[in-house]
């Protein structure tokens, strides 16, 4: 692809006009950034810039520190969602081959939700997926999620069947596993 675009006529004056403006700019005496900061001009330019952008001379204590809130707290929710992101990421290179992925994030969106509420083990799966399976009563959903909430934690087990030929049972359990280790992957990412 880099080929087609080297050969297209106009992209070699393109490239002498980039390598010309790149060489000016190296050769130009007068320098655009300071290299050094052991250099003592390094300070100046510095503190010129600090003076164009100073925002604690256009802002009150209270407005800054209104507006600092808001800042920690939006980087708050950032680093929150980071964290789901992760933990979906890992969830989809495990399952996606088995679920489609608009189902685990619907359950990964759900989980982060849930996660902190203080529901039981059982209400917090069937909480995940109730969405998805809206067909399946809450009791149904309880009794698949019921051995899932009170094994041991570790690794599950899943049939490698495509979501096609899965029964509705085998959907409705597949699911719960998936809502059981998004689960687990948020409350260990809470714990560190």
């Amino acid at each position: 692809m880099n080929d087609r675009l080297l050969r297209h006529p106009k992209s070699e004056d393109l490239l002498n006009y980039y390598s010309e403006e790149f060489l000016e700019v190296l050769l130009n005496e007068e320098t655009c950034y300071p290299w050094n900061p052991a250099d003592p001009e390094t300070e100046t330019y510095f503190e010129q810039l600090e003076q164009n952008f100073s925002l604690i001379d256009s802002c009150d204590a209270e407005e800054l520190e209104s507006q600092s809130e808001r800042f920690f707290t939006c980087l708050h929710q950032c680093w929150e969602n980071s964290e789901t992101d992760r933990v979906k990421y890992n969830v989809i290179q495990r399952f996606s081959h088995l679920v489609p992925c608009d189902w685990i994030d619907a359950i990964a969106k759900q989980a982060t939700c849930t996660i902190s509420n203080n529901l039981s083990g059982i209400d917090r799966l069937v909480a995940c997926v109730k969405p998805l399976l809206s067909d399946w009563d809450i009791e149904d959903l309880q009794v698949f999620a019921r051995p899932l909430a009170y094994t041991m934690r570790g690794e599950i087990s899943v049939k490698a069947v495509p979501w096609d030929e899965l029964s509705e049972i085998e959907k409705a359990r597949l699911t719960l596993k998936i809502a059981q280790e998004v689960l687990i992957e948020l409350e260990e990412a809470q714990q560190q």
